[in-house]
């Protein structure tokens, strides 16, 4: 640049500058669950990022890159839960003796401003098996258990007594955990107990569970007397240990409890019908249900 001395006599001074340019790139890494293995058709897929993504713009990248494939095939999409997890599950239910994979091609995609797709994901594949759900009528103290459809068995049962009242809605079987021990402090109840219950099937993370309850076979099927479970005899409650899985559909229905929370507490992912569900995905939202524009032209009757 052109300077003048102190007598106005002209001059030359070189000046550097650093413009800031960044040098190193953030990673976004992603795991998938769950764990490979066989699950019930309620079973949803999760994706965790090891970052925060809330551009959508952005997750509109990560999105289109993480690929569920399933046979036979169905239709599906993510949602996201949050900033760095999603969720994915089809229409409906998954087929039974369905084979999910689930994969990502994320490495080495730039997704935004020194945001780029980190390292290889561990790939996923899980199978399903038959189609198992249990309904539980809150009202009618009653579970029936199809699978395939078809009644396999009627249990007379128990659900939460007001102020304690079963949530409604769909859930899903988080794990088989056999005998526990449930005590008034770990839901807060003011009447106190302090029980070691056995077959015990979680199905909320707050602690709802499917149960045998040997203290309560005379109000089961008549009367809701329970802190939220649904307890049944220790006979009923062997068997439905033995047969559920985890990913199996549990649901309530007629209960006095609020309907259970899509995400947060569990998977209460199928208590948001199809058309919420879409909303949650960056690629999907607002646009409308059915095939894609490139599966349409794929499939439309050519001239000859």
């Amino acid at each position: 640049m052109s300077t003048e001395d102190e007598d106005g006599a002209p001059g030359r001074k070189v000046l550097t500058f650093d413009t800031g340019k960044p040098t190193t790139k953030k990673r976004l890494d992603v795991a998938f669950g769950p764990k490979a293995g066989t699950y019930g058709v309620g079973q949803p897929v999760t994706a965790e990022l090891s970052r925060p993504v809330k551009d959508r713009a952005q997750r509109a990248v990560v999105e289109r890159a993480l690929k569920v494939s399933s046979m036979p095939a169905v239709d599906g999409a993510w949602h996201w839960v949050d900033d760095k997890k999603l969720h994915y599950r089809p229409k409906d239910y998954w087929p039974a003796q369905a084979t999910v994979q689930v994969r990502s091609n994320l490495e080495g995609i730039k997704i935004g401003d020194r945001l780029w797709g980190g390292g290889k994901a561990k790939p996923l594949t899980f199978s399903t098996a038959d189609k198992l759900i249990a309904v539980t009528d809150a009202s009618a103290h009653q579970m029936t258990v199809y699978k395939n459809d078809e009644i396999i068995r009627q249990i007379p049962v128990t659900t939460g007594m007001p102020g304690y009242d079963t949530r409604n809605g769909v859930k899903v079987v988080l794990a088989k955990e056999g005998t526990v021990r449930m005590t008034s402090a770990s839901i807060g109840a003011s009447d106190f107990y302090d029980l070691i219950v056995h077959h015990s099937v979680r199905v909320t993370n707050s602690g709802e569970y499917v149960h045998a309850a040997p203290w309560s076979v005379g109000s089961q099927g008549a009367a809701n007397v329970s802190h939220g479970c649904t307890g049944m005899s220790t006979e009923n409650a062997a068997w439905f240990y033995d047969t559920v899985r985890e990913g199996d559909i549990v649901k309530v229905i007629n209960s006095g409890g609020d309907t259970m929370t899509p995400f947060g507490n569990g998977f209460g992912d199928w208590n948001l019908d199809w058309t919420k569900w879409r909303t949650g995905s960056a690629l999907l939202g607002g646009t409308p249900d059915g095939p894609a524009a490139a599966d349409r032209a794929r499939l439309r009757p050519q001239s000859v």
